[in-house]
């Protein structure tokens, strides 16, 4: 499965580095995702509607989320962040 990173992900991520999130723990999650296991419960991975149709979004933290998207052979993170960054 090959794993792509959008732009904005990529400005999120700068966002989250600056904060000093531990930066593992989304590796993780992406390894467990491009390995195509099903997340544990912790995670609260759920599929979103409106704006974000056809996304998924997980739990890193209480308030730090991963969207991301699937299709047959890629893994596409589309943004990084805590809830209200992400839906403004």
């Amino acid at each position: 499965m090959n794993l792509i990173y959008t732009t904005q992900f990529k400005k999120d991520y700068k966002k989250i580095k600056k904060q000093q999130k531990n930066l593992s723990k989304l590796k993780s999650v992406i390894e467990k995702l491009l390995s195509q296991k099903k997340l544990e419960p912790k995670y609260r991975d759920h599929s979103l509607s409106g704006n974000f149709k056809n996304h998924r979004e997980c739990h890193i933290e209480p308030d730090w989320i991963l969207i991301y998207r699937k299709t047959k052979d890629e893994l596409i993170l589309e943004r990084t962040g805590s809830h209200s960054d992400l839906f403004k």
